[in-house]
C-alpha cells in the first residue's frame, strides 16, 4: 500500500521531475557548448539551470497548491527552499572559488614536486551564480505547478 502512496505521490514527483529537467538541460547545455554528450552532467552539481533550486521550488509549489499556501507544509517547504536556494549562491558558490584558486596553487607546486605528490584537482562547479538559482527557482514553480494543474 505504501509503495502505491509513493508512486501516486504528485508532489513527490514534481520535485523529481524538477530535478531531472535542470539536469537534462544541463546535458543539453554541455552538447552545444562541447559537441559531445556527456551524461556525466546529469548527476553533477553546479552549472545551469540550479537543480537544486528546482527541486525545492517545484517541491515548495506543489505542497502550496496541495496543502494551501497558508498551510505549515507550505511554511515548511517555502523555508528549506529558501535555505537551499540561499546555500547554493552563497557558501557553495563561495567554495567553488576557493576551489579554483587552490587549484592555482596546486598547479604551481607540480611543477616543483614530483606529479605523485599532489592530489587531484578539486571540483570546481559547486556551487551556482544567482542567475541559475532564479532560472532554476522558475523551473521548479513551472514544473510544480504542472504537476498539480495537469
Amino acid at each position: 500500500m505504501a509503495f502505491v502512496e509513493i508512486l501516486v505521490n504528485k508532489v513527490l514527483w514534481a520535485s523529481v521531475t524538477g530535478w531531472a529537467i535542470a539536469q537534462m538541460i544541463k546535458v543539453i547545455v554541455g552538447l552545444a557548448r562541447e559537441k559531445r554528450v556527456y551524461w556525466r552532467y546529469f548527476v553533477s552539481t553546479g552549472g545551469m539551470p540550479s537543480a537544486h533550486s528546482a527541486t525545492v521550488s517545484s517541491l515548495a509549489t506543489a505542497v502550496g497548491m496541495t496543502q494551501g499556501f497558508g498551510s505549515v507544509a507550505f511554511a515548511i517547504a517555502a523555508i528549506v527552499a529558501m535555505v537551499v536556494m540561499y546555500d547554493a549562491a552563497g557558501l557553495r558558490r563561495a567554495v567553488s572559488r576557493q576551489s579554483v584558486i587552490l587549484d592555482r596553487l596546486m598547479k604551481e607546486l607540480v611543477e616543483k614536486r614530483p606529479r605523485g605528490e599532489m592530489e587531484r584537482d578539486l571540483r570546481q562547479f559547486i556551487g551556482h551564480t544567482p542567475t541559475q538559482v532564479i532560472i532554476g527557482a522558475v523551473l521548479g514553480i513551472l514544473t510544480g505547478w504542472l504537476w498539480i494543474t495537469l
